[in-house]
């Protein structure tokens, strides 16, 4: 799958090892690095296992949630124009084979 960033800021905290273990702690660093891997090795959001993938609600709608440790999630979202749908108008997941990385960290707060 292919992954593109948000922001510089984001596309750093994924890239760079050192700067991950600071603002997120070796533990959720190494869990980070393993989803961004299996991301980027399987061909649609729907073939991701670890991490308990889950779409989101609310105002969230839209976006897809990995566990990382704790309360943190790798949150992203399709990175499609147009953005794939099923015949209802929801969101295709099995055709999304693009994604933009949003946010990372505890969004409960």
């Amino acid at each position: 799958m292919e992954i593109i960033f948000l922001n510089s800021k984001l596309q750093k905290l994924c890239e760079q090892k050192a700067l991950a273990q600071k603002k997120l702690g070796k533990v959720c660093t190494r869990k980070l690095q393993s989803r961004l891997t299996d991301l980027a090795t399987v061909a649609s959001v729907r073939e991701l296992v670890a991490g308990r993938p889950h779409p989101l609600k609310g105002d969230r709608a839209g976006e897809f949630a990995i566990d990382l440790e704790g309360a943190k999630r790798l949150v992203f979202k399709p990175a499609h124009n147009p953005i794939p749908c099923n015949e209802d108008g929801s969101l295709d997941w099995l055709k999304v084979t693009r994604i933009c990385i949003v946010f990372i960290g505890d969004y409960h707060d």
